[in-house]
């Protein structure tokens, strides 16, 4: 028996350093690097170091911020239409399940799509089992752990 996680095509997640909770997140097994939706993707000079700034998400999305990240580099992503292009990837943290795990997110120009974040497989490699006919089942968990939260702390009051 496996010790990995079940995870569905879909789910919801939080990204705490980045201010995001309970955001879309498709997972993605065609992807080796995960990504997130960013708009006005510039480089800068951050206390005389080299910074990106840009926007997270945007006006539609709650959670949208402007950010500034020191801790990047770049790399050649290659699109599912199979042109590369050079990105800028960031550092961060994802909490999937409960768990917090280290996750490296593509800034890219997601617009379009319904879920502004891909879950690659880079995340789900070695944690995760993928079952394409089952979705948000990391927020169903966290539904039923807040539930027997509140019975544990209405049975403590008795």
């Amino acid at each position: 028996m496996s010790d990995k996680i079940l995870i569905g095509r879909c789910d919801y997640a939080d990204f705490p350093s980045l201010g995001l909770k309970a955001i879309g997140v498709k997972v993605d097994t065609g992807a080796y690097t995960s990504s997130i939706y960013c708009s006005k993707i510039e480089p800068i000079t951050e206390g005389g170091k080299p910074a990106i700034r840009c926007t997270i998400l945007d006006d539609s999305f709650p959670g949208s911020s402007e950010r500034v990240f020191t801790d990047y580099f770049q790399k050649s992503i290659s699109s599912s239409t199979g042109s590369a292009e050079l990105r800028y990837i960031v550092r961060t943290t994802i909490i999937l399940f409960g768990q917090e795990y280290p996750i490296e997110l593509s800034l890219a120009g997601r617009r379009e799509r319904r879920f502004p974040i891909l879950i690659g497989r880079k995340l789900l490699n070695h944690i995760f089992i993928v079952d394409p006919a089952r979705k948000n089942l990391s927020l169903k968990g966290k539904k039923r752990r807040a539930i027997v939260q509140k019975v544990k702390s209405a049975n403590k009051k008795r």
